[in-house]
C-alpha cells in the first residue's frame, strides 16, 4: 500500500536557513529510489544533493529550479512504494531538460513570459510543477532537444514553430525569449525588447536592452561577493611581493616522477611544495596564523590551509587539514580528491570551513601577478602565479630561468611588514632548495 512522503530541505548548517533550488535529478512521475539523489540545492557556502527519503514515484515537484527554499520547507512529495508507468516516448525530452543546466548556458528570463492565453494541446506533457510542456516545442523536427527554457517553448508552441523557425542568439546555441519576438514578427517592424529589471534611471534603453541578460545571483556568488567586501572593509589590507626560481623544484619533480607516481598512485605536483614551504614559514612567523577577533588576537597552533580550486558554482576554498602533519604525497591525494569534490558540488560544509591560511594559485589560469584579498578571519593569503621563463643575474651572468612571483597578502593590523616580508622570504629559500622541506632547516 502506497502512502505520500514529503521531502523537505534539510539542515544544513547552523548559518544556513535558505537554499536555492538546483537541477532536479528526477521528472515528476518517474521511479525514486531510496537514498538515491533527488535534487541539487545551493546553500550560501556549498552545493549539496538531497537523497529520496523512500523508494517510489515521484509525484510532484513544488519548489522548482532557480526557486529558494526556507529550511524544513516541502519541495516534493513521493508517492512511498508505487512504481511509474511506462512514460510514453514525447516524454523523452522534458525529462532531459529538467537536468542539469551547464554553467556556459544559465537559464535567464530578459523578461516576463506572455500568459497563454489558450489551453495546451492534447500532445502536451507534464513538466516540473504540473505544469504543461508542449512536446511540439521540446524538440526539433529530428528529435534533437530544443536548448531553451521551458517559458520559451511554450512560446513557441502557441506559435508552432520548432527550432528550424528561429535563430537562436543565447549562449550555445540558446533560444532565447527576444528569439521567438523576433521569429513572429510581422516582416519589416522593428523589434524593441522591454527587459525585466533596472537598474536605475541610466539604464539603457531600446536596441540596447534586448542584448542584456539578467542571471540572479547564486547564494554562493553573493556570500563570496559579501565576505571579499567584508575583507575590504575590516581589515588593513596589504601585499608584498617575491619571486621564486622554480628550477629546483621542476628537477626535483621530473627525476622522481616516475617512481613517485608507482608508489603512491598519484603524480607529484607543485602544490604539495607550496603547502609545505607555507607550513614552514607559519612555524617560523606564527603571526601570520593567526586572526583578530573583537580586539583579541588568536594565535593559531595548528596549520589548517584553505587551497582556492575552482568549483562547479566559482570559487571555493576547502581545507587541508593538520598539513604539518602530512607527507608530500598526502598532501596531493587531498588536494586531488577535494578539487574533484568541488568541480562535483559534492564538497562537505566542514571541509569549507575553520581554515588558518589561504593559498591561491592563479598561475594555472596564466596570471602573472595578483593581489589577492583575504578570506576572513584570516590574516595571510598567498598568491602564486604563472612560471615563465625570464632573464635574470645570476653569478654575474644573465641566465634564462622559470620565474614565478610571489603576492602575500596580509592584515597589517596584527603582522608588521617585516614579519610580512620575512614570512614571503622563507618561502621562496623552501621553494628555491626543496631539501629543506626534507629535513626542515
Amino acid at each position: 500500500m502506497s502512502s505520500t512522503q514529503t521531502v523537505k530541505v534539510p539542515q544544513i548548517g547552523e548559518s544556513i536557513t535558505e537554499v536555492t533550488i538546483g537541477a532536479w535529478r528526477k521528472a515528476e512521475g518517474q521511479q525514486v529510489n531510496a537514498d538515491e539523489a533527488l535534487v541539487e540545492v545551493e546553500s550560501d557556502k556549498a552545493t549539496m544533493e538531497i537523497p529520496s527519503p523512500v523508494a517510489g514515484v515521484l509525484r510532484k515537484i513544488i519548489i522548482t529550479q532557480g526557486d529558494n527554499a526556507k529550511v524544513g520547507q516541502i519541495i516534493a512529495e513521493i508517492e512511498a512504494g508505487a512504481t511509474a508507468q511506462a512514460a510514453p516516448a514525447a516524454a523523452a525530452a522534458p525529462v532531459a531538460a529538467a537536468g542539469p543546466v551547464s554553467a556556459a548556458a544559465p537559464v535567464v528570463a530578459l523578461a516576463p513570459a506572455p500568459a497563454v492565453a489558450a489551453p495546451a494541446p492534447s500532445s502536451a506533457v507534464e513538466g516540473p510543477a504540473g505544469r504543461p510542456m508542449p512536446a511540439a516545442a521540446s524538440s526539433a523536427g529530428n528529435g534533437a532537444p530544443v536548448h531553451a527554457s521551458p517559458a520559451v517553448r511554450r512560446m513557441m508552441a502557441e506559435h508552432n514553430l520548432g527550432a528550424a523557425d528561429v535563430k537562436a542568439t543565447g549562449p550555445a546555441g540558446r533560444i532565447e525569449r527576444q528569439d521567438v519576438v523576433r521569429a513572429t514578427a510581422p516582416a519589416g517592424a522593428t523589434v524593441v525588447e522591454t527587459p525585466t529589471r533596472r537598474t536605475g534611471s541610466g539604464a539603457p534603453r531600446g536596441a540596447r536592452a534586448e542584448r542584456e541578460r539578467v542571471v540572479p545571483m547564486t547564494p554562493l556568488r553573493k556570500t563570496v561577493a559579501r565576505r571579499l567586501l567584508e575583507a575590504q572593509q575590516n581589515a588593513a589590507i596589504l601585499t608584498t611581493f617575491n619571486e621564486v626560481n622554480m628550477e629546483s623544484v621542476m628537477s626535483l619533480r621530473k627525476r622522481y616522477q616516475d617512481s613517485f607516481l608507482k608508489r603512491h598512485g598519484i603524480k607529484l605536483g607543485f602544490m604539495s611544495f607550496y603547502v609545505k614551504a607555507v607550513v614552514e614559514a607559519l612555524k617560523a612567523y606564527p603571526i601570520v596564523n593567526a586572526e583578530v577577533r573583537g580586539t583579541d588576537i588568536i594565535h593559531k597552533d595548528y596549520f589548517d590551509i584553505g587551497v582556492a580550486v575552482g568549483g562547479g558554482r566559482g570559487l571555493v576554498v576547502p581545507v587541508v587539514r593538520d598539513a604539518d602533519r602530512l607527507s608530500l604525497a598526502e598532501i596531493e591525494k587531498t588536494v586531488a580528491e577535494l578539487a574533484e569534490r568541488a568541480r562535483d558540488n559534492k564538497l562537505a560544509l566542514e571541509e569549507l570551513q575553520g581554515g588558518s591560511f589561504t593559498i591561491s594559485n592563479g598561475g594555472i589560469y596564466g596570471s602573472l601577478l595578483s593581489t589577492p584579498i583575504l578570506n576572513p578571519p584570516q590574516s595571510g593569503i598567498l598568491g602564486l602565479h604563472a612560471i615563465q621563463d625570464r632573464p635574470i643575474a645570476q653569478d654575474g651572468q644573465v641566465v634564462i630561468k622559470p620565474m614565478m612571483y610571489l603576492a602575500l597578502s596580509y592584515d597589517h593590523r596584527i603582522v608588521d611588514g617585516r614579519e610580512a616580508v620575512s614570512f614571503l622570504k622563507r618561502i621562496k629559500e623552501c621553494i628555491e632548495d626543496p631539501e629543506r622541506l626534507l629535513i626542515e632547516v
